[in-house]
């Protein structure tokens, strides 16, 4: 029987988010692992991470141009079982299989798949919901990937150092609960459709749209900066401070989304009193203090304040985003949440390559590359200023 409270809801598309921080930061922690007891190499590990993000990538151009037909409720519940299917199969297939490689390849492409409905359809699902405060409630939702993401690192460190990394698969099953739970509350929760089929946007009118081209170089750019400095963090951590890999996880991605996490919430309690465009570009400026902060501050300690603070940056540019392109867009539905997430996500994938590939040019040197990854927040406020002034000269 369906609830009839959207709070509900929301607490299912929170907790849908949870599930996505899961699926990403799950598995990473755990390549040292798989390097060290089934032999893997740096290439292959790679590969591990490729084959997730380019599965998110597939399910993003998939989805967004067929979730309006199919539903939201199933594609969204689909989304939960895939999860759940990854996190299992990440527990059993090594143990089963021959090829432990090809089992995790299996395991990461099920959660890409998860992860990537996610993203797709989340956002929409909430926008769709009967709230006021439509851009503050959008920065909320997406806080709860920080937090997941937070309580990922930190619970499954504590794990590994009470019970031992020999014992990951079953904390594997653990995280499995949450899709598990996710999935029911999406069966019971109320779920109304942000556009009525055949009113929504077509692609090719998306693609005529010069605003929409520089939302998603937006989307892109706020995907790069976020994953460049999040992804690199602990290497940062663990470099410059010299600390072991699990005290550079808390310092360094931990630390980054519990300061992203609390802007989000920030802005989302504070929404009606700042200007959008205004606030993301103060977020991306922030974002260029942080990272020349990592690059030249003179002691190691006040670099990984840097980190941090690229977190607070970088809080409100994804959700941001979305919420300046479906106010200029009403009609683009899940079409234009889904172009945008594939956007996002080509940068979370670019971000990291970039500021990987000019370090490992400058000698391992990582803060070569985060004045490489400059260049995104650079354009970001480039566009923000755009935005800003275009919008004074409409009410002029």
């Amino acid at each position: 029987m369906l609830l009839k409270n959207y709070k509900a809801t929301l607490a299912a598309s929170c907790l849908g988010y949870v599930t996505q921080a899961i699926m990403l930061n799950f598995p990473p922690l755990l390549f040292v692992l798989f390097q060290e007891d089934f032999g893997l190499t740096i290439a292959q590990v790679s590969t591990l991470i490729a084959s997730n993000f380019i599965t998110e990538l597939a399910v993003d151009a998939i989805a967004s141009k067929y979730a309006q037909n199919i539903g939201y409720r199933p594609l969204v519940i689909l989304a939960d079982i895939f999860s759940i299917l990854g996190l299992v199969a990440m527990f059993a297939l090594p143990s089963i299989m021959t090829s432990k490689y090809l089992a995790l390849i299996i395991s990461m492409m099920l959660c890409g798949l998860g992860g990537g409905l996610m993203e797709v359809l989340i956002s929409p699902i909430v926008e769709a919901c009967p709230t006021k405060d439509k851009s503050g409630t959008m920065s909320l939702l997406h806080s709860f990937y920080c937090w997941g993401q937070v309580a990922v690192v930190l619970l499954s460190t504590i794990f590994f150092k009470a019970v031992g990394i020999e014992s990951w698969h079953y904390i594997a099953l653990i995280w499995a609960l949450v899709p598990l739970i996710d999935l029911i509350l999406f069966t019971i929760v109320p779920i109304n459709t942000l556009v009525e089929k055949g009113e929504e946007s077509k692609l090719f009118d998306l693609f005529k749209s010069g605003f929409f081209w520089v939302m998603i170089v937006m989307m892109l750019c706020a995907g790069a900066c976020e994953l460049a400095m999040s992804q690199w963090a602990s290497a940062f951590a663990e470099s410059a401070l010299g600390v072991e890999k699990w005290l550079g996880d808390l310092l360094g991605p931990c630390l980054f989304a519990v300061a992203m996490g609390s802007a989000r919430v920030f802005y989302a309690r504070s929404s009606e009193k700042i200007n959008l465009e205004i606030g993301i570009l103060i977020s991306a400026i922030i974002c260029i203090f942080s990272y020349l902060l990592a690059i030249f501050a003179p002691l190691p300690i006040i670099s990984l304040i840097g980190c941090a603070l690229c977190g607070i940056g970088c809080g409100l540019l994804w959700p941001g985003s979305y919420s300046i392109a479906i106010g200029k867009i009403p009609k683009g539905g899940v079409l234009l949440f889904g172009l945008l997430a594939l956007a996002g996500d080509l940068g979370a994938l670019v971000g990291p390559f970039v500021a990987g590939q000019v370090s490992s040019a400058f000698g391992d040197n990582l803060k070569a590359g985060f004045f490489a990854s400059l260049i995104f927040p650079s354009v970001l406020t480039v566009i923000c200023i755009f935005l800003i002034i275009k919008n004074k000269k409409k009410q002029d």
